[in-house]
Order: C-alpha cells, then structure tokens, then sequence
C-alpha cells in the first residue's frame, strides 16, 4: 500500500510512524517511511529546528516540491509506503495547503489517513516544539481543516472511500491499527460502540468495556471512540472551575506511558466546550462511516438496568441507516427493546459467543497477528 499519513503539527507523527514502520518488520513486511518535513530540513541545513514553517511561503512551497520529487523518484517498485506530511498549515501566513494537487497524483497513494489526537496533548506538543501562540481554540479549528482537506484530497484522486480518520491515542494499539490498514487492509474494520461519561465511576463495568475493546482491537482493524477522550478533559475543567481552580494536571500520554504530568489552563479547555462536543458528534458518525460494521457493547449496571446511553443509541440507528453490519452484545438479564433488535445484525449475551460467530463466519483472518 501506498499510503500519505497527514496531521496537524503536534502530533509527533514521525516517532509513530517509525513505530509503525518497526512493527511491521518484526512481523515480517517492509514499510518504507518518508518525513517530509525531515527531508525539507536536510534539503536547508540553514533554518533552525522548529522554524521551518516562518519561511516565505514561495521558500517553502519550493523546498516541499524539491523533497517530495525525490520522495516520488525513490518510492517506485516499493511495495508498503508512507509518506508523512500535512494537509493543511494554520500559521503566521495564516491557512494554506501543505501539498501540490499534481505531485500527490503523481505519487498515486492507495489510501490517505489523517491522524488526530487529544487537544491538549497536541497543544502541550507543539509549544514544546515550535514558537507558537496558537490556543486550543486554533487546534480545535486546524484539526477540522485537516480532516476535511484530507478528505477532499481522497474525493478529488476517484478514491474517497480510501480515506480514514485514525486517534493515536492509546499507542500501542492505535500503531496495530495503522500498520494493519497499510500490510492488512483486508482485515474488517470496526467501530467498537460503548458507553462512555455516564459509568465512568463504575470501575467494574469500565474494566469489562476495556477488555471489549481490547478483544476486537486484537481481531479486527478497530476505529475506537474512546482513544480521543477530551469530553473527560471537558468535565475534569468544569469541576476545576466550580472549585476555582485555573489550571488543571493532565499527563501527556497517559501515566501509565510514563510521561509527566503537565498544567492545561481551565479557561481554555472551556472555550472550547462546544467544539469538543460538536467534533465528538461529527467524528463518531465519520468513524462509524469508515468502518464495515459495529460491534457495540451493553452492559448491565447496578439494579439490573442496561448500560444503553443515548451515544450508544444513536450510533447503532446511524450504522443500520448506512448500511452497516449492526452486532450488539447485550449483557442485562432485561431484554433488549426492538429499537436494539430490529436493527441488529445479530445480538449475544456475551464477547466470546460474538468470537465464535466472527471465526465461524471467517470473519477474523488466522495467525499470529492477534496476539500482539
């Protein structure tokens, strides 16, 4: 597969890709990673790291055409290609394409993936990285410029059905995923649906919805809403307001990744309330959209009640509407209503009795894949 990975800055995306490319080795396919933005820096030993982006737009425009030349020249008779780069810049020069329409049809990529992560992680990334003034605010606005260009970008190459959304979030499942849409892309993709915010203090039901998630992320390539979490992030501010509270800690990462925790300003994470909500919304049905079915996981919470939040509904009327495969594993010794029923594929009373349908069905492809 020839694929062009885009995202905005702060996303890191070389040491992810580079991880996506190891993995792939040691699993026995080559995957050939191309930085553009490395390449451009080689290509102008004389601008400082970080700085790249303060050049007169027509310096830049060349330096990105001179790389990606190459990048086109070497990249031929490759089986598994990447080429990490943008789609869009938000900067001093204000908003302008990250690409040229006639060399990107020249490198004729089988699928475009534009990568996203959480708010405050890419804000935290890029003030490390770069001088910048942008505020969450901007982010939130470049991420939904990025995605769309991507998209435009997949529609106006005949191919728009090769275009996905991918949240780096949790890394190591997130970087199966990626390689698995560039050596694998025969494999089903999924979008896992779950209740989220209301059984977030149900340590119980939390740990059964993980190791949901996790069996199908080992199964299947799986588009996961919960690896971009910033409706936490929403709530964890609104507390810290009603405290009176200006900042909050957050960890990069997760701390389980070992990294630091760091400050996030209360006020900006609340200027930004509606674009979380509103990009959770869109982003979701984008998902769901991307993906060949759901799989969607109903718990039973105390008193018998079944863990079917209004997301959750949503989600599997938007999948059955497009055409979906709808599969429902329904915990809760109360029947599901026919709203569940009537527009369910299939319904299981647990994960493994879902398994054994997938793997009967040859829906799950053999090998040692899965186990990692």
């Amino acid at each position: 597969m020839r694929v062009i990975v885009t995202g905005q800055v702060g996303m890191n995306k070389k040491s992810y890709l580079d991880d996506v490319a190891r993995l792939a080795g040691n699993s026995g396919d080559a995957v050939e990673v191309y930085h553009i933005g490395d390449l451009m820096y080689t290509e102008a030993p004389d601008v400082r790291p970080g700085r790249i982006l303060d050049l007169p737009l027509s310096r830049l425009n060349a330096l990105r055409r001179s790389v990606f030349k190459d990048v086109i020249t070497q990249s031929r008779g490759r089986k598994n290609v990447i080429v990490n780069t943008h789609a869009t810049f938000r900067w001093r020069h204000g908003l302008f394409a990250a690409f040229d329409f006639d060399q990107v049809r020249q490198f004729a990529p089988d699928f475009l993936i534009c990568l996203v992560d959480n708010i405050e992680t890419v804000h935290r990334r890029l003030h490390d990285e770069h001088t910048s003034d942008a505020t969450f605010k901007d982010l939130m606005v470049w991420r939904e410029e990025e995605i769309m260009a991507t998209e435009l970008l997949a529609q106006a190459l005949g191919t728009p059905g090769n275009f996905c959304i991918l949240s780096r979030g949790r890394l190591c499942q997130t970087v199966n995923t990626c390689y698995r849409l560039v050596c694998r892309p025969q494999l089903r993709k999924v979008y896992p649906s779950f209740p989220m915010s209301h059984v977030v203090d149900m340590p119980e039901v939390l740990a059964e919805i993980d190791k949901f998630r996790g069996v199908l992320a080992r199964r299947f390539i799986t588009f996961d809403p919960g690896d971009v979490d910033e409706k936490l992030l929403l709530e964890r501010a609104i507390a810290a307001a009603r405290q009176g509270q200006d900042f909050l800690e957050v960890a990069q990462g997760g701390f389980a990744n070992g990294q630091r925790a760091f400050s996030v300003s209360v006020k900006q994470v609340l200027d930004v309330a509606g674009d979380i909500d509103g990009q959770i919304y869109a982003r979701d049905f984008k998902l769901i959209d991307q993906s060949d079915m759901i799989v969607s996981y109903v718990p039973e919470l105390p008193g018998g009640l079944p863990g079917l939040s209004s997301g959750v509904e949503r989600e599997l009327q938007h999948a059955f509407e497009h055409g979906k495969e709808v599969y429902v594993v329904w915990k809760p010794r109360r029947h599901p209503s026919p709203f569940v029923t009537e527009t369910a594929t299939r319904v299981f009373a647990s994960v493994e009795e879902a398994l054994k349908y997938f793997d009967e069905k040859g829906m799950v492809a053999p090998g040692d894949l899965f186990g990692q």
